[in-house]
C-alpha cells in the first residue's frame, strides 16, 4: 500500500502521512501540480475531486469539490503559502460554501507536503496541523485519516500511467 505510517500528535496537533511511490520526485510532484491529476487522488474514490482552480505558487489558490456517491458536492479551498518544486508546498486548506466562500463553521488547517528522493523512489510526507485540538478531534471523526489513506491509494496508479 502506497501510505506506510500514520501518525496522529495531539500534543502537537498534527497528523502526519508518509507515503512511498516507485517514481521519481519530480513524476511525484506532477501528481500536486497538474489540476487533472490532482483530482484524480484528492478526494477518496468514493468522492472524486473537481478542481476549478490551481494555481501553484505562492500566494496562490485553488478551489474545489468533491461530488458524494449521491451527487451532493462538499467545497473546498487552499491557499498556497511556500512552493519549492519539485520537493514540496505548504498550502492552507479550508472548507467552503458551493460559491467558494470559505466556512467559519469549519476549521482551516495548514499542510506541509515533502517529496524526498529515495533508493526506491520517493517519500511524500504530509503534515497537517491543526489550530486546536477540538480541530483535529471534528475532522478526524470526520473521516479525514481513513479519507486520506485512500486517496493517496489512488497515487500509485497515476504514477504508472
Amino acid at each position: 500500500m502506497t501510505v506506510v505510517d500514520v501518525v496522529r500528535d495531539t500534543e502537537n496537533l498534527t497528523l502526519t502521512f508518509v507515503a512511498e511511490f516507485a517514481a521519481p520526485v519530480e513524476r511525484v510532484w506532477q501528481v500536486w501540480e497538474d489540476p487533472r491529476l490532482l483530482e484524480r487522488w484528492w478526494g477518496p474514490p468514493t468522492h472524486p475531486a473537481t478542481f476549478e482552480l490551481l494555481e501553484v505558487e505562492p500566494g496562490g489558490r485553488a478551489a474545489y469539490f468533491m461530488t458524494g456517491p449521491e451527487g451532493d458536492r462538499f467545497h473546498g479551498w487552499w491557499r498556497i503559502t511556500a512552493v519549492d518544486a519539485p520537493r514540496g508546498l505548504a498550502f492552507e486548506d479550508g472548507f467552503a460554501d458551493a460559491d467558494g466562500t470559505p466556512s467559519d463553521a469549519m476549521p482551516t488547517t495548514s499542510a506541509l507536503v515533502t517529496l524526498e528522493a529515495t533508493d526506491s523512489g520517493t517519500r511524500m510526507t504530509t503534515v497537517t496541523t491543526f489550530p486546536s485540538l477540538e480541530a483535529l478531534e471534528k475532522l478526524s471523526e470526520m473521516g479525514m485519516e481513513e479519507g486520506m489513506r485512500l486517496a493517496m491509494g489512488q497515487i500509485d496508479g497515476l504514477l504508472a500511467a
